[in-house]
């Protein structure tokens, strides 16, 4: 019996010492986009890393059975020159996967220059089963009503981002610093991790308002000028600032440094956990915690992964 055919390949006709080599031959001959589909009675995740670790990152790995009988696979041959997407561009596109990152705890604002498989390997992370939810996540029904935010030109994102977004720090962290004071006041003594919490929170502070400042007096409004400058509705202007590389560069060091902050309270409060000796007060400092940090993660989605590039790509335009 032919185990190739239509390139779908049956492995069960495979002797067990002959399946791997078989199957890296059959990608091997593949032309660039091609694919092959494995057939196997058993989760063939292990041939995953195998490939991966011989070939590099040089295909798509597709679930389109999962047992229990059956397992069938999709491996493609990635196209030259065609780079995985990291996690800020997969959620630029689709604000679903947002959701899944989060459920793994993969960061993808500040560290979404990192591929699935980066991030994955550093958490330790099943890859195969957070890819399998990313590509589940593509055939549900789409979000009602999605902002375009990869439609808007720079300028507009950045009005919206400080109608939005730094009006939300402004308006809630103060907030979250007195509460954060408060509580490690009354519960320091049986909970000493609200310590930290509460220093943590007083150093986001200091470097979210600084942050702001920074982007509405001078980064902003030099990209709003690169917009006009596109649109032609006005003449260059001599900017003290050489480039817009180097502010964005300093933005995302900063936003590595809060979101680092955020992430160690995350872990100290436990994702948030109350203990049975929490206050009315002390909920209300979680909540207001994880919600902020929800905030936070589009806030510097929206900048890191949009916002940006297109500057960038507008300056590398005009010059």
């Amino acid at each position: 019996m032919q185990t190739l055919t239509d390139n779908i390949l049956n492995v069960t006709l495979l002797e067990p010492r002959l399946k791997h080599p078989t199957i890296f031959r059959y990608f091997d001959e593949l032309t660039e986009g091609e694919s092959l589909t494995i057939h196997n009675d058993h989760d063939p995740k292990p041939l995953y890393y195998q490939l991966l670790g011989e070939r590099g990152n040089i295909f798509t790995w597709e679930y389109l059975e999962e047992g229990p009988e059956w397992w069938k696979v999709r491996i493609s041959k990635r196209k030259s020159g065609e780079a995985e997407e990291t996690l800020g561009q997969l959620v630029a596109k689709d604000m679903r996967k947002a959701q899944i990152f989060k459920k793994y705890g993969l960061d993808f604002c500040c560290g979404g220059k990192k591929t699935v498989k980066e991030a994955c390997q550093e958490k330790g992370l099943d890859v195969t089963k957070v890819e399998r939810e990313l590509q589940l996540s593509e055939k549900e029904e789409a979000i009602r009503n999605p902002l375009p935010y990869n439609d808007w030109s720079p300028a507009f994102l950045c009005d919206f981002i400080v109608n939005t977004h730094h009006s939300y720090v402004r308006n809630n962290l103060p907030d979250i610093v007195a509460y954060a004071d408060k509580v490690r006041k009354v519960h320091g003594g049986r909970h000493p991790e609200l310590l930290e919490i509460w220093q943590r929170v007083s150093e986001v502070n200091t470097e979210m308002m600084a942050h702001m400042v920074k982007e509405e007096k001078v980064l902003f409004p030099y990209i709003h000028e690169l917009v006009k400058v596109a649109d032609k509705a006005e003449s260059a202007h001599a900017k003290e600032l050489g480039t817009v590389q180097q502010p964005i560069q300093m933005m995302e060091m900063e936003h590595e440094v809060v979101g680092e902050h955020l992430a160690k309270i995350r872990e100290l409060t436990g994702h948030y956990t109350l203990p049975d000796d929490a206050c009315a007060s002390y909920s209300l400092l979680y909540r207001m915690l994880d919600a902020f940090e929800d905030d936070l993660h589009l806030h510097v989605h929206l900048e890191n992964n949009i916002l940006f590039p297109k500057a960038i790509e507008l300056e590398k335009r005009l010059n």
